[in-house]
């Protein structure tokens, strides 16, 4: 049975050791280890993952009852057209194929309907296979974005909706 909790300050550690430990196999032979290494550190730190709960992202945390393995992170990101912006989702390599990925986006979703949010979005790496993932639940493409995020790198990405 999958557990699931609302992250608070103090499970950021947690949170951080799931993102960590899945970021890199997810993205080195994408990104390269240079641009791996630079996104962990604007994105993972302590100090940027508490930054981001201060702005009003929503951790939500699933496992199996004994061990946290998948997070994800939401939040309104326009007020006037109610869309909710999925931020995050990580689901620990060794969790893969245990339902764990579908079950946050169904949870995801279902708290941004009872926020009032009209539509869910996200950013996938082009070349992320979870693309695919994404599409199987029911998310389509909206636009093609490159974004500079500094040291000349940037995020090659599709923003992918769902409408709620």
């Amino acid at each position: 049975m999958i557990s699931l909790r609302i992250g608070k300050e103090e499970d950021l550690s947690i949170v951080r050791e799931i993102g960590t430990t899945t970021y890199g196999p997810t993205y080195t032979h994408l990104l390269g280890q240079e641009q791996v290494d630079y996104m962990l550190s604007k994105f993972y730190t302590p100090a940027a993952l508490l930054s981001q709960f201060i702005d009003g992202h929503t951790f939500l945390i699933a496992g199996d009852g004994t061990r946290d393995m998948a997070f994800a992170s939401y939040s309104i990101t326009d007020h006037e057209n109610r869309i909710v912006k999925l931020h995050k989702l990580y689901v620990l390599p060794s969790a893969h194929g245990k339902g764990l990925g579908k079950f946050l986006i169904n949870e995801v979703a279902n708290k941004a309907r009872e926020e009032g949010g009209k539509a869910l979005q996200l950013n996938v790496n082009r070349y992320n296979k979870a693309k695919d993932f994404y599409e199987k639940a029911g998310f389509t493409i909206k636009e093609t974005v490159d974004i500079e995020i500094g040291n000349g790198f940037f995020m090659n990405d599709y923003v992918m909706e769902l409408p709620l």
